[in-house]
């Protein structure tokens, strides 16, 4: 399992919310550019990263920072956000981006994700994100009538090969990973699975290592220093 740190923009700043709670976003670094070199010193293997203004307007909006940023360190970048066309997919792609996450647009226009994986492959993920188990969108700012197994199921028959599954009420909390829908998500699939949401210490990075995912992303967890990312990082042996 590969420990993914994150980074998530809003304004140009790097920022943390609760419970993905626009209203809530606290500042939790001065300098994107010192956050990901020290990740990439700390020997993180992928980054994670989230264009907020993006996913909140359906459009790219902090592009020039993001690619700025993958042109700083020698470690992939993962992005999500505001990818709703394939105009965009292949900007970033084009332009140092390693691989892009759709999440709205996957929900709402499954013809595009198939294409979109189609043309990339692995470079692309589908993130879901889950409140009381159904799909949320636009900045998790809608909720649909999609359970999250269901929709993980849809994207599997379209070739997608890495989801990142957030559950909304753990995101930014320090409270633990919900082991239960993560546990659900991966008897049903056959896909690479990336957890988000609630990681606290290395008690949950065990924890989620003993389900054999693919990944764990953590972010306020390394901001706030309950998770040593370096130690984090040596207990995974990746």
């Amino acid at each position: 399992m590969i420990i993914l740190p994150a980074i998530d923009i809003l304004g140009g700043e790097c920022v943390r919310l609760y419970k993905g709670e626009y209203g809530t976003a606290r500042k939790v670094a001065s300098d994107p550019y010192e956050t990901v070199r020290f990740f990439e010193e700390c020997g993180a293997r992928y980054i994670h990263t989230v264009d907020l203004d993006g996913a909140r307007r359906g459009e790219k909006t902090n592009a020039d920072l993001f690619i700025s940023l993958a042109k700083k360190v020698n470690v992939p970048i993962e992005l999500g956000g505001g990818i709703r066309d394939m105009a965009t997919v292949d900007f970033y792609l084009k332009n140092g981006i390693s691989r892009v996450i759709l999440g709205s647009a996957a929900l709402k226009d499954k013809d595009f994700c198939k294409a979109a994986v189609d043309r990339y492959g692995e470079r692309i993920a589908v993130g879901i994100d889950a409140k009381d188990g159904y799909v949320s969108t636009s900045g998790w700012l809608e909720t649909s009538d999609v359970n999250y197994v269901d929709f993980a199921r849809e994207m599997e028959k379209v070739g997608v090969r890495n989801i990142i599954f957030t559950d909304i009420s753990k995101d930014g909390t320090l409270a633990g990973p919900n082991l239960e829908m993560l546990s659900k998500l991966k008897d049903a699939v056959n896909i690479d699975i990336t957890a988000s949401g609630g990681v606290k210490d290395i008690g949950d990075i065990e924890a989620l290592m003993k389900l054999g995912l693919y990944g764990a992303i953590a972010g306020r967890s390394i901001y706030d220093g309950t998770l040593d990312l370096k130690s984090a990082i040596a207990i995974t042996g990746e």
